[in-house]
């Protein structure tokens, strides 16, 4: 089968940064699906994947978000039929969606939203999954319609794709919602649903300060975490919430958040998967996410669509677009593999 992959982890203008290749089309074993793909997006954790890994003799293929059809199911699956489309945002430890075929864990996926395009679809999972996680595992919300009303949240880096699936959640889940973006993105963020838009160039506990909020309940650093942790540590509320999903090697000053009984919450969409922990959540997480969507509840996150199929040219494309860390939403690759 056709697929996207490397050696070793290359500079993305490097000529061998991504290579079309060939591989043996898997077979399915008993929990998995086997899923042709028809759409893929690029996170920055893929750019980061790609970019830390070793020089190695067998071909790497990342790739995590996907909208895929099933062409065949493993003898333990009960809840996926032939034909169907799902969507998912894989894992870490089996080769990746940027691929014509791949196998993925039933557990990891739903059927994708119906009233989405492929490109809209999978724009989402990974994101929807890290930012859910986040509100609603780590920081203890309550997933359910208007259930946290009263409560405040502050999203660093609003207009980022776990930001913008954050504040739409949020939203739903009843919390004042303020949000960090370039002034020409607060447009993007009062779309999704942001109550307040602020520049995070300028003082952002004066602008907050100014917008009545003394404390805030829940805050999430979704960019440079050691940067913003101070701030975060003065904002949060007793008994609040400070959560990230952006590893750092800087130390964080924990202590500040101890007089104020306030929690840190490390988030990461693959610890689940890493450690075989709890798996079949993620397919729940994603199965209200497509029902949310289909209501209209949630909106995608689609804004680049790259049409010209995927391949060595397309992914380096994309990548790059990534790692220039200035975008909005999200970007997603389509088209025949290797095409």
């Amino acid at each position: 089968m056709k697929a996207v992959g490397y050696y070793k982890g290359l500079p993305i203008t490097d000529s061998a940064s991504f290579q079309d290749v060939l591989v043996e089309k898997p077979q399915p074993q008993a929990n998995d699906l086997l899923v042709k793909v028809l759409a893929v997006s690029v996170n920055p954790v893929d750019t980061k994947i790609r970019q830390s890994t070793p020089e190695q003799t067998q071909v790497k293929i990342i790739g995590y978000d996907a909208v895929a059809e099933v062409v065949a199911v493993g003898t333990a699956v009960e809840d996926y039929q032939v034909g169907q489309r799902v969507y998912y945002a894989g894992t870490t430890q089996r080769p990746g969606s940027d691929a014509e075929f791949q196998l993925i864990d039933a557990r990891l996926v739903a059927l994708a939203p119906e009233k989405l395009t492929v490109s809209q679809a999978a724009a989402l999972p990974l994101t929807a999954l890290t930012a859910y996680e986040l509100l609603f595992e780590k920081m203890g919300l309550i997933p359910a319609k208007n259930a946290n009303n009263g409560k405040s949240l502050l999203v660093i880096n609003g207009a980022g794709g776990v930001g913008s699936l954050a504040i739409q959640l949020a939203k739903w889940a009843g919390l004042t919602v303020i949000a960090t973006a370039s002034p020409k993105n607060h447009a993007w963020l009062k779309e999704l649903g942001a109550d307040y838009a602020v520049d995070y160039h300028q003082d952002l506990q004066q602008q907050i300060t100014a917008l009545g909020f003394d404390l805030l309940d829940n805050i999430v650093i979704l960019h440079s975490t050691a940067r913003y942790f101070d701030l975060a540590a003065d904002l949060v509320g007793p008994f609040g919430h400070v959560g990230s999903i952006v590893g750092t090697t800087e130390k964080l000053d924990l202590a500040r958040l101890k007089n104020k009984a306030a929690s840190f919450d490390w988030e990461y969409m693959f610890a689940k998967s890493d450690y075989n922990y709890q798996l079949a959540s993620q397919g729940a997480i994603l199965k209200l996410i497509s029902k949310l969507l289909d209501q209209g509840v949630l909106r995608t996150t689609l804004t680049q669509t790259i049409t010209t199929g995927i391949n060595a040219t397309t992914m380096k494309k994309a990548h790059a677009i990534v790692e220039a860390n200035a975008m909005v939403g999200k970007l997603v690759v389509t088209g025949p593999f290797n095409g």
